[in-house]
């Protein structure tokens, strides 16, 4: 079971090292693409909004056609959108090749997540799927270093030739170790399956914790978006210095992932989803406490705003697994569109709630407590609703 998870880890890495490998060869690729930077960042929310809805479609064909082949169509998107990236000579071929790259990932991610729904439940479940999303948090912490390392002994094309060989070879692994996990009994959908995606989300269970996901995602997003500006402009953090406080956060986050995988089994998934939300509420506690209390001389400093960060993604690690667990549970005949569905919700909620705090007229500080409030109360919200779940699992047919 521990290759068959590591297998599955593999796939999920592709959509975060599709973000973060290149993003510190920016500007080089669009003075060698003659392009405007600003054009070539457009990339980024583009990826991000492709796998979002691409996820809708994946999901009907890993239920149709099974994981595996679906697994390596995705493989084989990545490894095309790689390489035409890689070669790309203007701004039109680049694009093309993000958005071939953000086709791939949406079949890869809901064959990983579907996967796990096919062969654990329960707490086994909660388990992986919080080494899963907890890993990911490792990707934003050393892709940037690797990319930037890559482009420099090389060019800014050198990571897309990475990424494609990178692909080729999760390819080799996935044809010879990853088995077929579709159930016989998998419900078989003709085209978008609207009617199902309905279904699923006119159930309360579901929508609880599918958002308490995205709620989590969208704190994540927020400290992401805001950290350059928090730690370097105004806590004057050189640009080694906050890779290195930004790389720490993202071991941090899968150091508590291996300790909430042990405290699931002991305490569940209620109590986790629970330490979660009491978590980010500690975190947001703490950054408006920075900012009231301190001197001004002193409210800048890079402690004031990734120590209560490091409470708040420790609330992450707690709830990510556990709800994502709860929400797929029901589907097992339905797993691909459940798992599309539930991650469509994931990031296009997360992602919209975290512009929505970037967007209104606060400081970076008071927006990322707002957000760490949203999540913590969706979280919250989702530890209450178990005390109606227990004991009575119900197959959707």
């Amino acid at each position: 079971m521990q290759r068959f998870t590591l297998l599955l880890l593999s796939l999920v890495l592709l959509a975060p090292l599709g973000i973060d490998l290149y993003l510190p060869t920016l500007p080089d690729i669009a003075a060698g693409l003659n392009t405007p930077v600003s054009l070539i960042q457009t990339t980024i929310p583009l990826f991000l909004l492709i796998m979002g809805l691409g996820q809708l479609v994946a999901g009907p064909l890993v239920d149709n056609f099974g994981r595996k082949p679906i697994a390596l169509l995705g493989l084989a998107l990545y490894i095309i959108g790689s390489i035409v990236g890689a070669m790309a000579t203007s701004w039109s071929l680049f694009l093309l090749a993000r958005i071939i790259q953000g086709c791939a990932v949406c079949c890869t991610a809901v064959v990983a997540f579907s996967g796990v729904r096919d062969r654990l439940s329960g707490d086994d479940a909660a388990r992986a799927y919080g080494f899963l999303n907890g890993a990911l948090n490792i990707v934003p912490a050393l892709a940037p270093m690797l990319g930037g390392f890559l482009a420099e002994a090389w060019n800014w094309r050198a990571p897309f030739w990475f990424l494609a060989g990178y692909a080729a070879f999760i390819g080799i692994l996935i044809i010879r170790y990853l088995p077929e996990t579709r159930p016989a009994d998998t419900q078989r959908v003709r085209g978008l399956p609207i009617s199902q995606y309905i279904e699923i989300l006119s159930q309360p269970r579901f929508l609880v914790f599918a958002l308490a996901n995205a709620g989590a995602l969208g704190m994540v997003l927020t400290y992401v978006s805001l950290s350059p500006q928090v730690l370097m402009t105004q806590g004057q953090l050189n640009p080694l210095q906050f890779s290195i406080a930004f790389g720490a956060n993202g071991f941090w986050i899968m150091l508590v992932s291996v300790v909430v995988s042990k405290i699931i089994r002991k305490a569940g998934r209620p109590f986790c989803l629970a330490a979660g939300g009491v978590a980010m509420t500690l975190g947001m506690l703490m950054l408006l406490a920075g900012v009231t209390l301190f001197p001004q001389a002193v409210q800048h400093h890079w402690a004031l705003y990734m120590f209560p960060v490091a409470v708040a993604v420790a609330g992450l690690a707690f709830i990510v697994g556990p709800a994502t667990s709860y929400a797929l549970e029901p589907y097992k005949q339905q797993a691909g569109v459940a798992s599309a569905l539930a991650g469509f919700i994931q990031m296009a909620g997360g992602s919209s709630a975290g512009l929505l705090m970037m967007a209104l007229p606060l400081t970076e500080k008071t927006a990322l407590g707002l957000m760490m409030a949203v999540g913590a109360i969706l979280a919250l919200l989702a530890a209450w609703w178990t005390r109606s779940l227990r004991g009575t699992i119900t197959e959707l047919k």
